[in-house]
């Protein structure tokens, strides 16, 4: 590594704030077109663009790789291809960031299908004046499927509504309960959260088995990632009214087509991959990556370390 290393960032609007970095990194801008050129001269690459998939299909080329790569993102499934796995290279995440509003968000879901609020809105447009009941939240059951910050901060803001909540993560420990226990509390589940990464073992996992599992009353959210739904399975669930209702801000393909039929389904709320984004979140990953990058400069460990097997952060 030169005196002044080469930090590669994979563009996306707005652009980073990197002024901190001046004069201690050469700073490199690339768009999806050019990356496999670039990535041999990179120390460190940043992931602005975190809807991207150019990472994956750049690194397995000619040439030397970047020692660490940097995400501004929660989930890393974007990035990962077998050479990225298998080599020295460190990869990190926007762990922390997003926690809380996530959470926010999720707590905004529930109390707007317990309300039928999206049935108040669509009255209202149309003149309409219609009473109706609606259902408590406080006293309610929920399983939140994920047990790393996000699912954390997730179960305890549904614990302050008077929710009682279970977490369910990839292995039991304290508080958590492992995946054998998921089709148990799914059964009597108010309310099922999807908030876990997207690994083989997640891929999919919510398909017509297990929403055929829930109750007739539950609702069903998804924060994490779009692939762990089968989406032709929620729709079904919907459509057959094996469940109440759902809300989904993350999708098998985003962003979603016009003329998708998720748009339509009765009973179903979309919403555009926004559940974590609160007014300056951006800023907020540009400063948490320039204190990564002064870590690393410093010879120190790195926070946010991912396990490239695994596909994410390990607890702790």
């Amino acid at each position: 590594m030169t005196d002044v290393p080469t930090l590669l960032v994979l563009d996306a609007d707005p652009l980073p704030r990197l002024g901190r970095l001046t004069g201690r990194a050469r700073v490199v801008h690339t768009d999806e077109a050019s990356l496999a050129a670039r990535l041999p001269e990179a120390d460190v690459l940043l992931v602005w663009d975190f809807t991207s998939h150019a990472v994956r299909d750049a690194w397995p080329g000619e040439g030397p790789r970047p020692g660490w790569v940097h995400t501004a993102s929660a989930g890393v499934d974007h990035l990962m291809c077998p050479e990225l796995v298998a080599s020295e290279t460190v990869v990190t995440n926007a762990r922390g960031i997003f926690d809380e509003p996530i959470a926010e968000y999720v707590a905004a879901l529930v109390l707007a299908m317990a309300k039928d609020l999206p049935r108040t809105w669509e009255l209202q447009r149309r003149h309409e004046w219609r009473h109706r009941e609606s259902r408590r939240v406080a006293g309610t059951h929920a399983v939140v499927v994920g047990s790393g910050p996000i699912g954390r901060a997730v179960a305890r803001t549904l614990k302050a509504l008077g929710v009682t909540t279970a977490v369910v993560g990839r292995v039991p420990r304290t508080g958590i309960h492992g995946p054998q226990d998921l089709d148990r509390l799914l059964a009597r589940a108010d309310w099922v959260i999807a908030a876990a990464p997207l690994t083989e073992q997640t891929r999919g996992m919510f398909d017509t088995r297990r929403f055929g599992v829930m109750q007739p009353s539950a609702c069903f959210v998804n924060v994490g990632r779009g692939q762990l739904v089968v989406e032709d399975a929620l729709v079904q669930a919907l459509q057959k009214r094996w469940i109440t209702g759902a809300a989904l801000d993350v999708f098998a393909t985003e962003p979603l087509a016009p003329d998708s039929p998720l748009w339509q389904v009765p009973g179903l709320l979309v919403s555009p991959h926004m559940s974590g984004d609160t007014v300056g979140w951006r800023d907020e990953l540009g400063v948490q990556f320039v204190e990564l990058f002064e870590r690393w400069a410093a010879g120190r460990p790195l926070r946010n370390v991912v396990d490239k097997q695994r596909g994410y952060v390990p607890g702790h």
